[in-house]
């Protein structure tokens, strides 16, 4: 049997690995951490939205960055410190504005594409990941913002998703709990929230079943290409364990750059930091005071995820500001004073922070599909998407390779051809 390495255990390693051991192959999982889903998949925003694929390679967040720069609890924060990285990869993403548009309706198709497959993958093995059906709403506070949005709607509906326009009147009523003075707003009914730590360790455990190896505390230290597959170095000194696979994808988030030079290829990734928190509703006047429809606030850039009767998840910001997962209390306490304006009902006597670094791509689109070698291949790069985007480029990628793998004679699958179309397009 054919053997596929997985580099990470993300949602979007997960993914890969389920749809490939669905596809016969011998997949091995191997991720740093202990358990899978602990880095940047272990406390997102939890929104599966495609009404927020817009990218962000747009003269405003250019111009707002540098307002930004030196206000330590702005949304988006660019440490002023240089390096090489940063700066090639900020000219890319300048670079990428004239793709704007093109870019973000490729965002919108896959990320609606995404959704029925990452439904199924739930039923199917009856993952709970505290899904919420209710709908997304945009809300902003002036005209032009919200003029932004209808924009913004354009794209989207391009993309096909409907996102329709709502009066402050109709925001309230969606969402009674939100308090504040709105212009107006958007809903997308579409869109849903959940865990994405419970789906990742769910379907984990159905890869387990199925037959899926996972190699935890599994530090790779070097790729090596041998021309007949990959050998995959783990440990260093003395100490290590060279294991072999006829091909590997790589879905190691921020370490995909890394990992990537050492296989001849340039994955231009960047970590830009997020935060969130989740607040513990421990008491009835907290748990009624919640909202339950999922907020995205344009002006604050904060979302929120409600998990069940007993917690809300509120995320947001983007740091670009290296390798660095410190959590900063300068972004933490924005986010806090933040609920008790929105939601002045809800106590938060009982805050968990996190923050986890995004793997960006200049152009904003995930890097899936083959590499410069023979059984290389790429699933990596989804940025503050990859909840929304994962179970499509998990298709994609293991189509891509099955297609590679078998004979050329061998005629591919509609589905195959239709998850290589994908590909090409993003």
């Amino acid at each position: 049997m054919t053997s596929i390495a997985v580099i990470g255990a993300g949602i979007t390693g997960v993914t890969t690995a389920y749809k490939l051991n669905a596809l016969g192959y011998d997949v091995t999982v191997f991720d740093r951490q202990g358990h899978a889903g602990m880095e940047t998949s272990f406390a997102n925003g939890g929104q599966l939205s495609a009404s927020n694929a817009e990218v962000w390679n747009h003269p405003s967040t250019f111009l707002k960055g540098l307002k930004w720069m030196l206000k330590k609890d702005a949304p988006l924060l660019v440490h002023p410190a240089p390096s090489w990285h940063k700066m090639s990869w900020m000219a890319e993403f300048v670079a990428a504005a004239r793709n704007y548009h093109d870019n973000t309706v490729k965002t919108v198709r896959m990320a609606v594409a995404a959704r029925a497959h990452l439904i199924k993958m739930a039923d199917d093995e009856g993952i709970d990941f505290d899904l919420e059906k209710r709908g997304i709403l945009h809300v902003y506070e002036t005209p032009a913002e919200f003029e932004h949005g209808l924009s913004v709607n354009k794209m989207l509906a391009e993309g096909g998703v409907d996102r329709r326009a709502v009066t402050p009147e109709e925001i309230e009523a969606l969402e009674p709990a939100i308090k504040g003075k709105f212009h107006g707003g958007f809903f997308t009914e579409s869109d849903f929230t959940g865990d994405i730590h419970k789906y990742t360790q769910g379907l984990a455990a159905a890869c387990l079943r199925k037959g899926v190896k996972f190699r935890y505390h599994a530090e790779v230290s070097k790729l090596r290409h041998t021309g007949d597959g990959v050998d995959i170095v783990l440990g260093q000194g003395p100490a290590t364990e060279t294991v072999h696979a006829d091909a590997i994808v790589v879905c190691a988030g921020t370490q995909s750059r890394r990992f990537a030079a050492m296989l001849g290829d340039r994955v231009n990734i960047y970590p830009v930091k997020g935060y969130s928190v989740t607040v513990n509703l421990n008491d009835a006047a907290s748990q009624d005071a919640a909202p339950w429809v999922s907020i995205l606030d344009d002006k604050a850039k904060l979302v929120t995820s409600r998990f069940g009767a007993n917690r809300l998840r509120v995320a947001g910001t983007a740091e670009f500001t290296g390798e660095n997962r410190d959590i900063r209390m300068a972004r933490i306490d924005p986010m806090t004073a933040w609920v008790r304006k929105r939601f002045p009902g809800v106590s938060t006597a009982s805050v968990v922070p996190w923050a986890g670094l995004r793997p960006m791509m200049p152009d904003m689109l995930p890097r899936v599909g083959a590499g410069s070698k023979p059984g290389v291949f790429y699933n990596t790069g989804h940025g503050h998407l990859g909840w929304t985007l994962c179970a499509i480029t998990a298709e994609t990628v293991s189509a891509t390779l099955d297609t590679a793998m078998r004979q050329p004679s061998q005629a591919a699958s509609k589905p195959a051809a239709v998850a290589r179309e994908l590909a090409h397009s993003a």
